[in-house]
C-alpha cells in the first residue's frame, strides 16, 4: 500500500472537533453531517480533501426490540491521509475486503463496500426473525409477535431508503473516477461495488415489499384466531348451561314429580348429562 496515515475518530468530543474543523479544516456543517443518522449519502469536493458521508447499518442492540436502525459515517480523503468519522466504535477493517489494499482511495472504496456487506448481512438476520414470526403468529393470538412484525417492516423502510442513498454516492464515485483519480483497478471496483449496492438494494426492497403484503393478512390471521377461541368458549359455556338449568329446576324447594321418587337424584343427573349430550351432538351435527 503507498504511504499514508488512517485517523479514526469515533464520536469525538468537542475538542476533537476543533481538531478536524481548525487543522485539517472540515467543514463544521459537513462534520455534524457525519454523525447524524438522518444525514444522506453524498460526495462533496472541498479545496484540500474529498468530503464523503455513506449510510451504514448501526449495530444491533436487544434493547432495540427488533428494531434495525441506521447511521452515517464520515470519509474524508486528503492527499496524504484518510480522515474517519464514527458515531459508534465498530470493527472497521475485519473480512477479507481489506486483504489487500493498495492506496488510500481503495480503502475508501472497500469501506463503502463493508457497509453493503454489513446490510446484506442484516437483511438475512431480518428474514430468519420475519420467517419465525411468521410461524408463531400462524398458532398464536399475541399482539407482541404482530408488533414485532411491524417493527421489523420499520427497519426495512431504514435499510431500503439508506441503501438507496448509497447508490446515488456510488454513482457519483463513478462518473467523478476520473476527477478523484482513481486507478484502472479502482475504477473496476467501483462497478462492481455499484452491482454489489443495486443486488443488495433490490434484496430489501423484496423483504420490505413482501413484509408489508403480508402485515393485513397476519393481522387477519390474529384476528381469526381470536374468533376461533370465543366460539369454542361460547359452545363450552352453552354446554354446561344446559345441564346446570336442568339440575337447577329441580332444585327449587317446590313440589315437582320426582320430588318422592327414592331414585330422583340419578334421574336428575341423568337427564342432565342427557342434555349435555344431546348440545355435543348438535354441536357435531351442524359442524359449529
Amino acid at each position: 500500500m503507498e504511504a499514508g496515515s488512517i485517523l479514526v475518530f469515533i464520536n469525538p468530543d468537542d475538542l476533537e472537533k476543533h481538531l478536524l474543523v481548525d487543522q485539517f479544516k472540515i467543514d463544521e456543517h459537513t462534520l455534524h453531517s457525519s454523525l447524524d443518522p438522518d444525514e444522506l449519502s453524498r460526495l462533496e469536493f472541498e479545496p484540500n480533501h474529498l468530503a464523503i458521508i455513506y449510510k451504514r447499518p448501526k449495530s444491533y442492540s436487544g434493547k432495540e426490540k427488533l428494531l434495525f436502525r441506521v447511521s452515517s459515517a464520515g470519509l474524508f480523503l486528503f492527499q496524504d491521509k484518510l480522515v474517519i468519522l464514527l458515531s459508534e466504535d465498530i470493527p472497521l477493517f475485519d473480512g477479507k475486503q481489506f486483504s489487500r489494499v493498495s492506496s488510500l482511495p481503495d480503502v475508501l472504496l472497500r469501506l463503502v463496500y463493508r457497509s453493503v456487506f454489513h446490510f446484506l448481512e442484516h437483511l438475512k438476520i431480518i428474514n430468519m426473525l420475519t420467517d419465525e414470526l411468521e410461524s408463531q403468529i400462524n398458532e398464536s393470538m399475541d399482539n407482541k409477535k404482530l408488533l414485532h412484525l411491524f417493527t421489523l417492516g420499520k427497519s426495512l423502510v431504514y435499510y431500503v431508503n439508506s441503501i438507496n442513498s448509497n447508490s446515488l454516492l456510488v454513482e457519483k464515485l463513478k462518473y467523478n473516477a476520473t476527477k478523484l483519480g482513481f486507478t484502472p483497478e479502482e475504477i473496476e471496483f467501483v462497478d462492481d461495488l455499484m452491482i454489489e449496492n443495486t443486488q443488495c438494494l433490490k434484496q430489501a426492497e423484496i423483504y420490505s415489499n413482501i413484509l408489508a403484503s403480508l402485515m393485513d393478512a397476519r393481522a387477519s390471521i390474529v384476528g381469526n384466531n381470536l374468533n376461533v377461541l370465543m366460539k369454542t368458549l361460547n359452545i363450552i359455556i352453552i354446554i354446561i348451561m344446559v345441564p346446570t338449568f336442568v339440575v337447577s329446576a329441580f332444585s327449587m324447594n317446590v313440589p315437582h314429580p320426582l320430588s318422592s321418587n327414592p331414585w330422583a337424584f340419578w334421574h336428575i343427573l341423568g337427564l342432565a348429562l342427557f342434555s349435555m349430550l344431546l348440545i355435543v351432538l348438535m354441536w357435531r351435527k351442524k359442524k359449529w
